[in-house]
């Protein structure tokens, strides 16, 4: 390269190089022929500390000076201060430094052999990493960014975990309530008629004797992360181990197989046939007795997350081929939910976009969502304002501001939102006193989470992007929206509406927290729109709609991805794998409170509307299920008939089985409780909402079912007298 090309800021590698060897050369030319004690000003000087410092000496203080030099800046204070200090808390933020350290340790010695001098060296080199901390960041972003991380990267970094000496330590700082037994391994037969024959593995956790496995009728079943590409179970011992020593629980973690040996959909399938073949066998194949169909609860974090909202899908789409044999009732059955699902940083959308859809936007800014999102949406609306600190105006985003009070304008000059410190005068409207700080900068444009956390010590993009393209394949070519067991965010909302109970742990800071907030808001929706239809009917009474009972999301402070996956430096993680515990706890507990009561017949299934997305195949409605009753104990109209997808007919409910006769009905009030009896009456359709209603025939058309549906939602519009005056004179008409 020509030198004008140096001095025009194109230097090449090769001059860079021939550059250095000439500094090299002159200086050793000039050592070799000119005097051995320097020019005549530095002879002098050498005179001096000869008769002082020893050659020793003289090395030492030029290591110290240059050490000091390279430091210059931090010792002054004109070093600028770390991006990640203040978006991450201290022991979250201490804790990544440590497993920046350890990548960078163990990616060093990842190609040494044979393995015990691999782990030795990585130890090793963790321990400089840990000192030179600065080193350690440089050498993983240098190797993140510039794209040298493959797939024996990220498994050496994420395995890292099983490696004897970081087992040895996590297990001196691990609690003595968790289990103490060594997991063990075990194989689930595939089900008839699965293309794939190869047993699936898992581990079970359970700390006690194989006997009494045999008496529990409850399972706990984790499927753990690892970007769909690495980390077994035995990853994930902290989690697992302190689930089953303070539940008392087995704990059966699935080992299902990785990409890109395995891509999509094979995880989905083999986590979905794992399931089917626990509820077929009733738990023979992890070792309990079979009696009684046991409770599950459904647990995954990161990538696992994503497989267990993606099996509950398949499960709502299971074809009339999975049903299973219930030799008890004499009957088949179609696949039970679980009792709740539970899930930590879930991955829950492959469509990575840099801006959230205005609809995403509406639906976290709704009404009854903003309160719990306040503290989320804020940090996403002033955005702008930390770009910008000193714009003097504001932005038009009033209307979708969670801390807005007033009705939106016209005109693009908004007051700043309501707070504390304003008052309502007489006439309702607000005053706001003057003050003379800065105005509040807020932006309709909303960054989502993975381009707003690019940045991210544990989840950067480059990490992202190539989990998800390993994952898919290089054969396949998804439809990124509308494939939800790809990415289950996008799931319809007639299957969202029967889902299970869901808990929701992520980090505020976490790349996927956007996943888990929409995903929380579309779950709620869907549940309110299936609550207000039955209340219109009459199946359910209309009392406030709590969504909390559908799906509880906790949102944690200065935390970002993994931080179950380092309880050992991060501290606090174990009260959150403490929590997770309780809400299995309170779902079982729930289950067992509503099998108190005497369980209805079963009714036969029905075949449901083709699969969705194109897929010529019939599927069964799981109408039946032992947990099919409200959260107090009553039972849930819901199981007797899927009103969502059927015609529209009012009539009084009668049991699957037959009619019963209302004498016979009054016998048998004697010796029941009061629960039971109630519970009769409603079977037999003498007590229903529905019996007792006065409009006891078919709608005649679908128009007087949508006139029905806009009164509703008029009555929010123009006040709830008009839409009574209507709902009167309709009854007139009617009669």
């Amino acid at each position: 390269m020509p030198p004008q090309d140096h001095a025009l800021g194109r230097p090449s590698r090769t001059y860079r190089k021939y550059q250095i060897f000439t500094v090299v050369a002159l200086w050793s030319l000039y050592l070799r022929l000119g005097n051995r004690h320097g020019p005549p000003f530095a002879r002098r000087i050498s005179a001096f500390f000869a008769k002082h410092l020893t050659p020793w000496h003289s090395m030492v203080l030029t290591m110290l000076y240059t050490y000091l030099m390279r430091n210059f800046s931090t010792i002054v204070g004109l070093e600028p201060r770390e991006p990640l200090a203040g978006k991450y808390n201290h022991d979250y933020f201490r804790a990544t430094w440590v497993a920046t350290a350890l990548d960078a340790g163990f990616w060093k010695a990842m190609w040494l052999r044979p393995k015990w001098l691999r782990d030795l060296v990585s130890m090793g080199a963790t321990m400089y990493y840990l000192v030179c901390t600065e080193q350690a960041d440089e050498y993983v972003r240098k190797m993140r960014s510039g794209g040298n991380v493959d797939i024996d990267h990220m498994r050496v970094s994420w395995n890292k975990g099983k490696t004897p000496y970081i087992k040895w330590m996590s297990w001196l700082v691990r609690p003595r309530y968790c289990m103490r037994r060594a997991p063990v391994r075990g194989r689930i037969e595939r089900p008839e008629g699965s293309k794939d024959k190869e047993p699936i593995d898992f581990w079970l956790y359970y700390d006690d004797s194989p006997k009494t496995l045999k008496r529990h009728n409850k399972i706990i079943l984790d499927i753990p992360g690892g970007g769909f590409v690495a980390m077994d179970p035995r990853c994930h011992d902290d989690k697992l181990l302190s689930w089953a020593g303070k539940s008392g629980l087995p704990v059966v973690a699935l080992n299902y197989k990785k990409a890109p040996e395995h891509p999509f959909p094979y995880a989905v399938n083999e986590c979905y046939e794992a399931y089917l073949q626990i509820v077929r066998t009733k738990g023979r194949c992890i070792g309990l007795s079979g009696d009684t169909m046991p409770k599950i609860v459904v647990s995954g974090d990161s990538a696992g997350g994503n497989l267990a909202a993606a099996l509950i899908l398949k499960i709502l789409h299971s074809s009339p081929s999975n049903v299973y044999d219930d030799s008890h009732r004499n009957t088949r059955l179609t696949i039970p939910l679980p009792e709740a699902l539970i899930m930590i940083y879930p991955a829950l959308d492959m469509n990575i976009t840099s801006f959230m859809r205005p609809e995403d936007v509406a639906l976290m800014n709704k009404p009854e969502y903003r309160k719990e999102n306040k503290n989320f949406i804020r940090r996403k609306s002033e955005q702008i304002r930390r770009l910008a600190p000193k714009t003097p105006h504001g932005s038009d985003d009033e209307e979708h501001s969670p801390l807005s009070h007033s009705p939106a304008r016209s005109d693009h000059t908004v007051r700043p939102p309501m707070q504390d410190s304003d008052l309502p005068n007489g006439n309702g409207n607000v005053i706001t006193p003057k003050t003379n700080g800065p105005k509040v900068l807020r932006t309709q444009v909303k960054m989502s989470s993975m381009i707003t956390h690019i940045q991210d010590r544990v989840l950067p993009p480059e990490l992202l992007r190539a989990m998800i393209l390993l994952y898919i394949g290089p054969q396949d070519a998804p439809t990124f929206s509308t494939n939800y067991l790809l990415s289950p965010l996008l799931a319809p909302e007639n299957l969202l509406a029967r889902f299970p109970k869901v808990y929701m742990l992520c980090g505020e800071s976490d790349p996927l927290v956007d996943d888990t907030v929409l995903f929380a808001g579309r779950l709620r929706q869907a549940k309110r729109q299936k609550w207000q239809h039955r209340v219109e009917l009459g199946l359910e009474k209309d009392i406030p709609f709590d969504p909390k009972e559908v799906c509880e999301f906790y949102l944690i402070e200065g935390v970002s991805h993994g931080f179950l996956q380092f309880v050992s430096v991060y501290h606090p993680g174990w009260d959150y794998i403490d929590q997770c515990r309780r809400w299995m706890m309170d779902a079982f507990h729930a289950a067992d409170l509503r099998d108190l009561e005497p369980l209805s017949e079963p009714p036969t299934p029905t075949p449901a509307p083709n699969g969705v997305d194109g897929e010529e195949e019939d599927y069964f409605t799981p109408h039946y299920r032992h947990h099919s009753r409200t959260p107090s104990g009553a039972l849930n109209p819901d199981s007797l008939s899927d009103t969502d997808d059927r015609p529209l007919e009012l009539a009084p409910l009668k049991r699957i089985t037959g009619e019963v006769e209302a004498p016979r009905v009054s016998r048998r009030k004697k010796g029941k409780t009061a629960a039971q009896r109630a519970r009769m009456e409603y079977w037999s359709g003498r007590r229903s909402p529905v019996a007792t209603r006065s409009e006891m025939k078919r709608i005649a058309s679908e128009a007087d079912l949508m006139g029905r549906r806009m009164e509703e939602l008029s009555k929010g519009l123009w006040g709830q007298g008009v839409g009574k005056q209507e709902e009167e004179e309709n009854e007139e008409g009617d009669g």
